[in-house]
């Protein structure tokens, strides 16, 4: 990492590195603490990644299970996993999360957040089957980058989706459970649903940003596995 000096004092330029493992899979890394959301199931097709990580955030969860196991563990790795909604701060990291009630179930419970690290903040919109919350949008604030599912159903269909981005209104959008290969539920493409926002995705292996280098007009990055 690059570092710059000022006065005899040394100074770390903060950034945000982001890779995509297929679905909701995400690891977000800054000032050296690791995030992953939404780890990948073997069901889906997909290769689980093998890295260490400090945070889990899951955005689904069962909404049964005892209160003393929800929404935070450690597991023997000491990785704190965040599998609910609510306030939380963990290494320097802010971490609030949100039921969606209306798309919910008694076996499935949606949560969606927002991560504040030093730098920057995301918009975490997990499994999001629809948005029927408006309340939720004034408490979520400023959206440095947004996370949203792009290949329509069972997931937020992608109309639905383009309008909720622009209510959203982020600097960087970056789409989650699209089709790509080996996945084995039936998906489409992220291709209209950036038609429908109105952007033409960058597409990277691995997104690295600073707070000084979001634009004043929206970006939409594809991460390629």
């Amino acid at each position: 990492m690059s570092h710059s000096t000022f006065r005899g004092k040394k100074f770390t330029k903060i950034f945000m590195t982001i890779n995509w493992y297929g679905e909701g899979c995400f690891k977000i890394v800054e000032n050296n603490v690791t995030i992953t959301t939404d780890p990948v199931e073997s069901f889906t097709g997909l290769s689980a990644p093998r890295f260490k990580t400090d945070i889990i955030v899951r955005t689904i969860m069962d909404p049964l299970l005892p209160e003393d196991e929800k929404p935070v563990a450690a597991n023997q790795d000491e990785t704190i996993i965040i599998a609910g909604p609510g306030e939380y701060e963990i290494k320097g990291i802010h971490i609030s999360g949100w039921p969606l009630m209306k798309s919910s179930g008694k076996d499935m419970l949606r949560s969606i957040f927002r991560i504040k690290t030093d730098d920057l903040t995301v918009g975490l919109l997990g499994h999001l089957a629809e948005f029927n919350e408006p309340e939720i949008l004034e408490e979520l604030g400023d959206i440095d980058i947004l996370i949203i599912p792009g290949g329509g159903k069972p997931f937020i269909d992608q109309q639905s989706a383009s309008k909720l981005v622009r209510q959203i209104s982020p600097r960087i959008l970056i789409p989650s459970f699209f089709k790509i290969p080996n996945l084995k539920r039936k998906s489409d493409d992220a291709t209209e649903f950036l038609k429908e926002v109105g952007l033409k995705a960058q597409s990277v292996d691995r997104l690295s940003i600073k707070k000084k280098d979001l634009g004043e007009k929206m970006q939409a990055y594809q991460l390629t596995l």
